[in-house]
């Protein structure tokens, strides 16, 4: 610990586990999640020689790994079967651990208030579902008392907000696993609709340039407070107990976390093209607090995102565009398409790295939030069973659009990229045209068969959005699989993959880039060892700056 106003650290407490979220709830009484193993041994339940013993077992038992579950490992975790996220109460002065659930529940602790303690639970021993259970506890009976039942919400978050307890959860019963939360609260101890909110509830603005985190939610009298995607922006907005909701921050921009207290909001946020900076925001006012990194902003060429909007089937699609640095209207120039992932994500106008070095670099740099975006409610992000079909159609209206609004781009010379679901786009559009004269696939997927049995998410990420299994419609899964028609690509492709890339695996990427180079056409493959499927967002720096490297060679290579 160490005081807030400075002074040297001090182990204020220790606790013999892999401790995930601590509470404080009296002098020497915390609430925490850590993990729980199953299968594991606890070094700290031994001494001596048993403790010895113990230590042998593990390095014996180092070489294998036993599944009986699924999913049987994590994208930034590694294999997690039969591991939870267990709840505890910790004692500082007896240093007494009690677990308070059971040993195959994973708990997601959401509020706390005196005695009583809110949190969400999955418990089982085969199958994760992504439907939970919310629990009331009360740290005196020590009883837990079940409020929702599994079967019916895949809750986010819960907490006490004045004499309510309200919960952001959806029954995913229109729109599937996609669709956006609501709030609900309880009467006469049944769950009822407090109030639809038809936007993402998190910031689902895309940036790779983002550092640290925290609170997405915060309770402050009778009103919840929350982040929340609307449009290219996220916001905080404010939910009163009687389901009233107002939007409480400013348009164009991110906010990734934030407090409140009686004298308004703070928040960490990225505004217009700066990098992130804390501000506070009182009455609809916000005021910039710091200025961490406004003198690296000062000596770099920040380009200004242009905003272009079509309409496609009667939809409006709207995205931006970069110019290159120091553009000249007489010359030209090559471009990138750039794809989020998601899809059910958004770009706006805020700083994205990536995307600034390309336009310094003499490139325009296109992009755009097709169909299956976030911001735009639920029908529009609604793309289950369509991928590569309105989505695909949308990327390519939008380069139309683009080269005719700047006709100083070569058409010969464009490239495209992406990453995740971006990635599985790029993999798409390389089989179904030839119009790119390269392409760089990060993260990327290529055959749902494959995806459904290797990934942490496949076997319900693609029943819901694929609406098939292998087993079920497997044509489906296949037509809609990118690798199917790796036989019309003519692109040269650069494929960036992680090898502990759990979301998204890496045979995804090397099953594309066999295939290309069995059909003759260029291809190269560039795996990050230690990385997973956050490289290009928290990846090792130098891991950051090689993957940027090999994609802005791969389009150095062939656009100029």
């Amino acid at each position: 610990a160490i005081g807030i106003h400075g002074g040297e650290a001090y182990e204020y407490m220790r606790i013999p586990m892999k401790v995930g979220e601590i509470r404080k709830l009296a002098e020497e009484k915390f609430l925490l999640t850590a993990e729980y193993d199953h299968y594991g041994i606890n070094l700290h339940s031994h001494k001596g020689e048993d403790k010895e013993k113990a230590m042998d077992k593990i390095r014996e038992n180092k070489d294998y790994e036993v599944l009986d579950e699924i999913p049987f490992w994590a994208n930034g975790e590694g294999f997690t079967n039969k591991k939870r996220n267990r709840l505890y109460l910790f004692d500082k002065g007896t240093k007494d651990i009690v677990p308070i659930s059971g040993q195959f529940e994973n708990i997601t602790v959401t509020g706390v208030r005196d005695s009583k303690v809110l949190y969400t639970s999955q418990n089982y021993t085969n199958r994760l579902e992504i439907t939970n259970e919310l629990y009331l506890y009360d740290l005196y009976s020590e009883k837990a008392e079940l409020l929702v039942e599994e079967e019916e919400f895949s809750i986010d978050f819960a907490e006490f907000v004045g004499d309510e307890i309200i919960f952001a959860a959806s029954p995913m019963d229109m729109y599937g696993l996609n669709q956006n939360l609501s709030f609900y609260t309880f009467k006469n101890g049944e769950s009822v609709l407090l109030c639809h909110h038809d936007f993402g509830m998190h910031d689902a603005v895309g940036s790779d340039c983002r550092y640290g985190g925290g609170a997405s939610y915060r309770v402050l009298d009778n009103y919840l407070y929350f982040v929340a995607t609307e449009n290219k922006s996220s916001f905080i907005k404010r939910l009163s107990t009687d389901g009233t909701i107002e939007k409480l921050t400013a348009d164009n921009g991110a906010i990734g976390c934030f407090d409140v207290c009686s004298d308004g909001i703070i928040f960490i946020g990225l505004r217009g093209t700066r990098l992130q900076e804390i501000y506070t925001c009182k009455d609809g006012t916000e005021n910039q607090k710091t200025k961490f990194n406004e003198k690296i902003i000062e000596t770099k060429n920040i380009i200004k995102p242009e905003p272009i909007e079509f309409f496609n089937d009667g939809i409006k699609i709207e995205g931006f565009v970069l110019k290159p640095a120091n553009f000249d209207a007489e010359k030209c120039y090559p471009g990138i398409l750039d794809i989020h992932g998601g899809p059910k994500t958004v770009y706006g106008e805020i700083f994205y790295h990536e995307m600034q070095y390309w336009a310094n670099e003499g490139y325009f740099v296109f992009f755009c939030n097709p169909r299956g975006s976030d911001g735009r409610g639920n029908a529009f992000a609604d793309i289950r069973g369509k991928y590569g079909t309105v989505d695909y159609d949308d990327l390519m209206k939008f380069t139309d659009k683009v080269l005719e609004k700047y006709p100083q781009i070569d058409k010969c010379r464009i490239g495209v990229t992406g990453g995740s679901y971006g990635g599985f786009m790029t993999n798409w559009i390389i089989g179904h045209t030839d119009r790119f004269k390269c392409a760089a696939s990060q993260r990327s997927i290529s055959n749902w068969i494959s995806k459904f049995g290797t990934t942490d998410i496949g076997y319900y990420f693609e029943v819901d959005q694929i609406q098939s299994t292998p087993w079920e419609n497997p044509e489906k899964s296949w037509f809609h699989s990118p690798i199917k028609y790796a036989d019309k690509a003519v692109t040269p492709t650069l494929f960036i993959h992680s090898e502990e890339d759990y979301r998204c695996w890496l045979a995804e990427g090397l099953q594309m880039f066999t295939a290309l180079k069995y059909h003759g056409v260029d291809a190269r493959l560039c795996m990050f060892r230690g990385e997973n499927h956050e490289l290009s967002r928290s990846g090792k720096p130098r891991h950051r700056v090689r993957r940027l490297e090999e994609i802005t060679n791969w389009f150095e290579k062939y656009l100029k």
